[in-house]
C-alpha cells in the first residue's frame, strides 16, 4: 500500500466522516420541515453535484472520454468535492482500480466478493469505505502532477464545510438540513452503481464481470446506470447505448447530454464513442444469434 504523509491520512479520513455527519444532519428536516425553496435547493444540489461526479470525476477525468478545459475540470472538481466525494486523485484511484478488477477480490467495493448477498449489497453501498480498501494503494499520477487538482484532492473537505455554511446563511436551519439531506441522498445514488448496478439489470455487451445496465440506477445518476455499457466501453462520452432486436439503440443519458451543451459552448471537445459495429460485435444478442445458428451452418455444408 502507498505511504501516505500524516497530513493526507488525516484529510482522507475526514471524508467518510463528513458523509457520517451528514445523515445524522439530514434529521435536522424533521425538525425545521422543508418548504418549496429548500426543497428545491434539495434538487438542485443533487442535480449539479450529481453531473459533477458523472461528468467530471467520471467521464473527463478518469475516462477522459472527451476533453475540456483545465477551468472546467478545476471548477468541475471542486464542485464535485462539495458533494462529499472526495478530492480527484482519491476518487480516480479507487474508480480505475475497480475497472482493474471488476467483481475480482481485489475490487474495492464489489457487492459479488461476498458470499452473502446483503453483506455484498451493504459492502458496495458504502461500507467499503470504513475498512482499509479506503486508502487507494497507488494515486493518478496525471492528477498528482496537476497542482491545482491536488490541492482540491488535499483539501476535499473545504468545499463540503462552504457549501453546508451557504446553505445556512441562505435559509438558516432549514437549509442546513436541505443541505445534508441532498449531500445524503447523492451519496446512496453515487453507491447505487457499485451496488444495484452489478446485481440487477440487462447485459447487452459481452463483458468478464458483472456489469448490468439498470434503468433505475440510471435516473438516480443521470445515466451512469447504463454501466454494461460503461465497462465493455470504458472511454465512451455516452452511457445510455444498447442493443434491441439486433440493432443499436440509444438510451436517455442526461449527463452525456450535458457535455453536448459543454461542446455547443466549445468547453468540450473530441468526444470518443464506439462505432455501430463495434457495439454489434460486442452484442450479447449476437453471440446467442450465432450459437443458434451455427448448427444449421453445419448442416447445410455437409
Amino acid at each position: 500500500m502507498r505511504q501516505y504523509s500524516p497530513l493526507t491520512i488525516v484529510s482522507y479520513v475526514i471524508g467518510p466522516i463528513l458523509i457520517i455527519f451528514s445523515h445524522f444532519g439530514s434529521l435536522l428536516v424533521l425538525m425545521t420541515g422543508l418548504s418549496w425553496g429548500a426543497i428545491a435547493w434539495i434538487v438542485f444540489l443533487y442535480l449539479i453535484r450529481m453531473l459533477g461526479t458523472t461528468a467530471i470525476y467520471h467521464r473527463l477525468l478518469t475516462h477522459k472520454s472527451y476533453q475540456a478545459p483545465s477551468s472546467i475540470l478545476w471548477i468541475g472538481s471542486i464542485i464535485t468535492a462539495s458533494a462529499g466525494q472526495m478530492g480527484p486523485s482519491w476518487w480516480k484511484a479507487h474508480h480505475m482500480t475497480h475497472h482493474q478488477h471488476a467483481d475480482k477480490q481485489l475490487d474495492p467495493h464489489s457487492p459479488n466478493t461476498w458470499v452473502k448477498k446483503i453483506q455484498g449489497f451493504y459492502w458496495s453501498q458504502g461500507g467499503w469505505l470504513l475498512s482499509p480498501e479506503f486508502f487507494p494503494a497507488k494515486l493518478p499520477k496525471d492528477v498528482e502532477n496537476d497542482i491545482v487538482l491536488k490541492v482540491i484532492d488535499r483539501l476535499h473537505f473545504l468545499p463540503v464545510i462552504a457549501l453546508a455554511a451557504l446553505s445556512y446563511f441562505i435559509g438558516g436551519v432549514e437549509y442546513l438540513g436541505a443541505f445534508f439531506l441532498s449531500t445524503t441522498l447523492l451519496f446512496h445514488g453515487v453507491q447505487t452503481v457499485n451496488s444495484f448496478a452489478h446485481i440487477v439489470g440487462d447485459r447487452p455487451f459481452i463483458t468478464d464481470e458483472f456489469s448490468r445496465n439498470n434503468v433505475f440506477v440510471a435516473i438516480l445518476t443521470l445515466g451512469e446506470g447504463w454501466h454494461n455499457l460503461h465497462h465493455a466501453f470504458q472511454s465512451s462520452s455516452r452511457h445510455g447505448i444498447t442493443i434491441s432486436s439486433g440493432r443499436v439503440a440509444y438510451l436517455p443519458d442526461p449527463t452525456f447530454a450535458f457535455i453536448k451543451i459543454l461542446e455547443s459552448l466549445n468547453l468540450a471537445s473530441k468526444l470518443r464513442m464506439p462505432s455501430e459495429a463495434n457495439l454489434l460485435a460486442r452484442s450479447r444478442q449476437k453471440k446467442i444469434q450465432n450459437l443458434e445458428l451455427s448448427p444449421v451452418l453445419e448442416t447445410s455444408v455437409d
